[in-house]
């Protein structure tokens, strides 16, 4: 029965949770916890996933024995249902960061070449960016971070224009945080597993509320070093333009992601920063999402551990 448990989980935790995830409004306050959750219910239905693997076999055998029934077949179905998950999750995970680390490259040799020097150069102290700062000459507003080994934020002229010296650390900040932060990588192992997950069971929702959360988790951390009040201006000013899409921050397949439509996206990013203010008690909430995170990525290995240990109690010698 534990190889049912944890397909009963598994279940849960990648189509009922990430739908309540996705239509909460609370994890606008503390994105960057309510990231760390998301990641959490991953991993957890991936360990759920394994667990069946590994269990299923050994229950199969023994329910074998007693002659083909409803759980020996409920059991090969959980069986091929979790093998073809982590077969497509291994396949999807390492095509995923193949062709983002060759579009990447193209990418990042494309800006380098097409840098405008002396126009960077111009920016002086505005650049938050440092040697990995590259500007196009396009009249297109365009601001975003290319990541990978020799991460870049690119800005063209015509977000420039638009800008003020405040507005432009606010945005460089913004693209600087996903960089540091690494948003890229959790975009894409999100693309992955969303790949992964047989269509009927699948969230569309998912990956455009991961995405927006690690909008606002950028957001807060350039509001930290430069204020709301400039990036909230900045992204009323070049609206859909920061992180044109994700195949500049992570570079997922276009079929596997679902983003927000990017003028909405943006309302609500603007929307969040003049709601929020300087939120209190936002550390103790944070804690409380990152607990809770803890809590859900448990569940599996207890779920396993459990009917052991009652097994080998039950089996213990008395006293």
């Amino acid at each position: 029965m534990t190889a049912f448990a944890l397909g009963l989980l598994g279940l849960v935790l990648s189509l009922v949770v990430p739908a309540a995830l996705a239509r909460a409004r609370w994890t606008a306050a503390t994105p960057a916890a309510a990231v760390v959750l998301w990641q959490a219910v991953v991993l957890a239905s991936v360990l759920s996933a394994v667990g069946v693997v590994l269990i299923a076999p050994e229950e199969l055998t023994s329910a074998l024995r007693a002659g083909p029934d409803v759980q020996a077949w409920g059991l090969v179905g959980a069986l091929a249902v979790a093998l073809l998950i982590v077969a497509r999750l291994v396949v999807s995970f390492v095509g995923v960061l193949r062709r983002s680390a060759a579009r990447r490259e193209r990418h990042r040799e494309l800006v380098d070449l097409l840098d405008d020097v002396e126009r960077r150069s111009d920016l002086g102290a505005a650049s938050a960016a440092g040697e990995g700062l590259r500007v196009l000459d396009a009249p297109l507003p365009l601001a975003y971070g290319l990541p990978g080994r020799s991460p870049r934020v690119v800005v063209s002229d015509g977000a420039l224009r638009l800008l003020d010296d405040a507005q432009l650390r606010a945005v460089l900040a913004h693209e600087q945080a996903h960089l540091d932060a690494r948003h890229d990588v959790v975009l894409e192992s999100f693309a992955a597993f969303h790949r992964a997950v047989p269509r009927p069971l699948r969230n569309e929702r998912a990956l455009g509320a991961v995405e927006l959360l690690l909008e606002a988790a950028a957001d807060d951390a350039a509001s930290r070093r430069c204020g709301r009040a400039p990036v909230a201006a900045a992204l009323e000013r070049l609206g859909g333009a920061l992180d044109p899409g994700v195949g500049s921050l992570a570079a997922a397949d276009a079929e596997a992601h679902r983003s927000p439509d990017a003028a909405t996206a943006t309302d609500q990013r603007h929307r969040r920063l003049e709601r929020l203010g300087a939120p209190a008690g936002g550390r103790l909430r944070a804690a409380a999402v990152v607990l809770l995170a803890g809590l859900v990525l448990v569940l599996p290995p207890a779920v396993l551990v459990a009917p052991w240990l009652a097994g080998a109690l039950d089996s213990a010698p008395l006293p």
